[in-house]
């Protein structure tokens, strides 16, 4: 198979080609090799590379699940994976090594997902930019290399809007899947809380705001994916209500008639580039011509978004610590100055005073927000709003240097639609909708109610249907 036929197709293209005997694994694997070797150096997105073990699995595969074989990329998050180490972007945490495969590793293989490198992440996974000092160098945008790739699954959007891969491993714990999805074109899904397996190293992320799924460039990939590796897990301490159908079926299906509230503001007045009210606006038209109902609203003026920010920041701040202080007693040695960025540092100081009834009250504060956005869906069927407030940030512009409190803030201007979705469980779903003039994607966000994920990909495809997605051609 020649490069630009691989690149050309998404994920379960090449699956039936594999089915059909056109392809083997080993040949897919050689063209995402060459590939990564191409052009994952410029953009920076790849880690802990395993090429040539890599291609010996493909060349003993024996093809199994959706996608029968094809070539995928873990984010270096963390997830336990005993062939590929991690550093979750830190020099504290480099070459961590796993005894076991995390539950969610084993049910990408069994739906036929090789993975050959870790995809770049910022420092802990803290940042919408993945600019970690431990990579070298930042991630870059492969449609405008002196911006972000977003974050902190910034890697794993590169390397799929570059072509290198169709679909990569991402997680979201405050937007973490849709922030790179947004930046780099792409499809972000995050699930509802508890539909994809956390085991059996842990039972939740970060308060139960962190969530696993993939990034992609279309709708079906991502359904057929999550299809693959969801289901409950034993002892998981969350469970989504279990779906009436597949996403991927609920691809194929035309969704009935929806009530599509939209929103063009921000939370607690936060200014919004014109580029990204355009893409609202462009998306909400598209769903008006496909017969659903739109509504125009805004997030309501009395929720208290600065509330939030801060309860956000201390449960990030403990986990810092819990993080941190566990590596220190595996390694025998205390915290050393060049160990951490001074963003995470701080974070590390901070959460190290924050008391335990302070972080209970964070926790209730995330519950209290479920709440708030049931209330806020109404009788909607979905939510829409901008995705970032911002076309992708300029390199440089999110680095972690603030103390950490204030670095939270900036972030949570950046992204103020997507880390309540993460407290409240809900799924939502970066769309590809739009495009500057200068080739920048802008994305737009639709938000689903909690379970109810297969509506969010329903109308997703059919959005996508409409050729309204984005362009192959990158610079």
């Amino acid at each position: 198979m020649q490069d630009d036929e691989y690149e050309a197709l998404d994920g379960l293209a090449l699956a039936a080609l594999m089915k059909d005997g056109q392809v083997s694994a080993a040949e897919l694997m050689e063209c995402a090799i060459r590939l990564a070797t191409a052009r994952a150096p410029g953009l920076n997105a790849l880690t802990y590379p395993r090429y040539e073990e890599a291609l010996a699995r493909a060349k003993d595969w024996a093809p199994r699940g959706a996608f029968g074989g094809i070539p995928f990329l873990l984010k270096d998050s963390g997830l336990a994976s005993r062939r590929l180490p991690s550093s979750i972007g830190s020099r504290l945490f480099e070459d961590t090594r796993y005894a076991q495969d995390a539950t969610l590793v084993a049910r990408f293989e069994a739906g036929g997902f090789i993975a050959f490198a870790r995809t770049t992440v910022p420092e802990l996974c803290m940042a919408p930019t993945t600019e970690a000092l431990r990579n070298g160098g930042p991630t870059r945008n492969p449609w405008d290399r002196g911006r972000s790739a977003g974050g902190s699954s910034g890697g794993a959007a590169a390397a799929v809007a570059a072509g290198i891969v169709p679909i990569a491993h991402g997680s979201d714990g405050g937007g973490s899947i849709r922030i790179p999805a947004a930046c780099c074109g792409l499809f972000g899904l995050k699930p509802s809380r508890g539909v994809v397996p956390m085991g059996p190293l842990r039972g939740e992320g970060w308060g139960g705001l962190a969530v696993d799924g993939v990034l992609s460039r279309t709708v079906r990939d991502t359904a057929a994916a999550i299809d693959a590796v969801a289901g409950i897990e034993r002892g998981a301490p969350y469970a989504a209500p279990a779906l009436a159908r597949s996403l991927r079926s609920a691809v194929g299906d035309a969704p009935r008639r929806l009530r599509i509230g939209v929103w063009r503001a921000a939370f607690a007045g936060i200014d919004i580039a014109p580029e990204c009210v355009e893409a609202v606006d462009a998306t909400a038209g598209l769903c008006r011509a496909l017969g659903h109902e739109v509504i125009d609203g805004a997030p309501p003026a009395d929720f208290d978004y600065a509330g939030f920010v801060e309860a956000h920041t201390d449960v990030l701040g403990v986990n810092i610590v819990l993080s941190v202080d566990a590596r220190l007693q595996m390694l025998g040695r205390s915290l050393r100055p060049t160990d951490l960025e001074p963003s995470t540092m701080d974070g590390y100081a901070q959460g190290r005073s924050i008391s335990a009834a302070r972080y209970a009250a964070a926790i209730h504060r995330f519950h209290s927000i479920a709440r708030f956005m049931d209330d806020c869906l109404g009788d909607f069927d979905i939510l829409m709003t901008p995705a970032l407030v911002q076309l992708p940030a300029p390199l440089g512009e999110l680095e972690m240097r603030d103390d950490f409190r204030s670095f939270r803030r900036r972030m949570a201007r950046y992204s103020c639609h997507l880390a309540i979705i993460n407290a409240s469980g809900q799924p939502a779903a970066s769309l590809p909708t739009h495009w500057t003039a200068q080739m920048l994607p802008v994305g737009t966000q639709i938000i689903g109610r909690f379970g109810c994920d297969d509506v969010v990909v329903q109308l997703a495809a059919q959005i996508e249907a409409t050729g309204r997605w984005h362009p192959r051609q990158r610079k």
